[in-house]
């Protein structure tokens, strides 16, 4: 896989760019105008992103900006026809947040879960998957493979649509997902933690003669991108699947599949 290309942020704000949302079903977690989207910051609800229209800002839609900002909420400059489509040509005002189908857990949350079925805690981190339909089924393969939690960053990934949950097939009841600011500060965590980390690229050593029990956590990439440089460079192993055809990867989910199953198998088999 290709190593990420970051993206150039501007301030707090990233311009409309390359940037994932549900396509498929664009008005269902759309919460637009000025008044809805201040009671959902109100009610605290996990909200993905907030796109703003670009230019100057006036009146409320300031003081939404400010504290969307304050709670470290993704914002993204779209114009205003980009604002019509995601909303359905409903009245907008400027602003159109896209609310979480379920609320994210948080990492002492996934050990937790670990320590309640007495494992050593396997978490999964998703660098950069910005397609609704692979992130949930990652989910889906992160769950049945015993899986205890799954950490996405809050910038550069898809956030937890209906797409996703429809994709998981059930996982995302199941599954723990924490959304954070800075996957290499997490994974700096996490080693303090006592985790080992695993990075999935294609310049490692075959999977199932590494030694994946313990507390570890495995890094899948986007197909497009990878795993970024810094996150790669911050992982203690990296793997790889041997591949013996024409096509040099496999989808982020199948490539999850095969590297989760052989985990469990380890942890099971040295029970």
């Amino acid at each position: 896989m290709k190593k990420e290309q970051f993206h150039q942020e501007r301030l707090h704000t990233k311009k409309e760019g390359h940037h994932a949302y549900d396509a498929e079903n664009p008005n269902e977690g759309v919460i637009s105008g000025r008044n809805a989207v201040k009671e959902l910051l109100a009610g605290g609800r996990d909200i993905d992103k907030i796109f703003v229209a670009r230019g100057d800002r006036e009146g409320s839609i300031v003081a939404l900006v400010a504290e969307a900002v304050a709670r470290k909420i993704p914002l993204i400059e779209a114009d205003r026809k980009k604002l019509d489509a995601l909303c359905g040509h409903n009245r907008h005002q400027g602003i159109v947040a896209f609310a979480a189908e379920r609320s994210y857990a948080t990492i002492d949350d996934m050990l937790a879960l670990a320590a309640a079925r007495g494992e050593a805690p396997l978490l999964v981190i998703a660098d950069g998957i910005e397609d609704p339909h692979n992130l949930g089924a990652l989910m889906r393969c992160a769950e049945c493979a015993g899986a205890h939690g799954l950490i996405i960053p809050k910038r550069r990934s898809v956030g937890l649509t209906s797409v996703v949950a429809k994709s998981s097939a059930g996982a995302i009841e199941h599954l723990p997902i924490a959304k954070v600011t800075n996957l290499a500060n997490t994974i700096d965590e996490l080693k303090e933690k006592g985790f080992w980390l695993y990075a999935a690229d294609m310049d490692g050593a075959p999977h199932y003669k590494t030694d994946l029990r313990g507390a570890a956590a495995i890094v899948l990439g986007s197909e497009g991108f990878g795993i970024s440089r810094l996150v790669k460079e911050k992982c203690d192993f990296v793997i790889s699947i041997p591949l013996y055809g024409k096509v040099n990867s496999m989808n982020v989910s199948a490539a999850a599949a095969v590297i989760l199953c052989e985990a469990a198998r380890q942890r099971r088999d040295h029970a």
